[in-house]
């Protein structure tokens, strides 16, 4: 069973926001939430693994059900 990596693991992570940013260029809100759902979902598919998978749910979760949360 996999764990979930949370240690920083991206070689360049400011390319990687770079690019995301451009994805989002010239959408529209609407299209803007579609395209974060179907990367969601394309990588969810790529690591496969449900447990992961629940862990970062959990992980991204964390402190949002906290009213002064951002």
């Amino acid at each position: 069973m996999n764990a979930l990596q949370t240690i920083a693991r991206l070689e360049s992570p400011d390319d990687f926001y770079e690019a995301l940013i451009e994805a989002h260029g010239g959408l529209t809100d609407a299209q803007s939430e579609m395209l974060n759902a179907r990367l969601i979902l394309l990588l969810a598919n790529h690591i496969g693994d449900m447990q992961v998978l629940r862990e970062a749910l959990a992980a991204a979760r964390e402190g949002l059900d906290d009213p002064a949360a951002p």
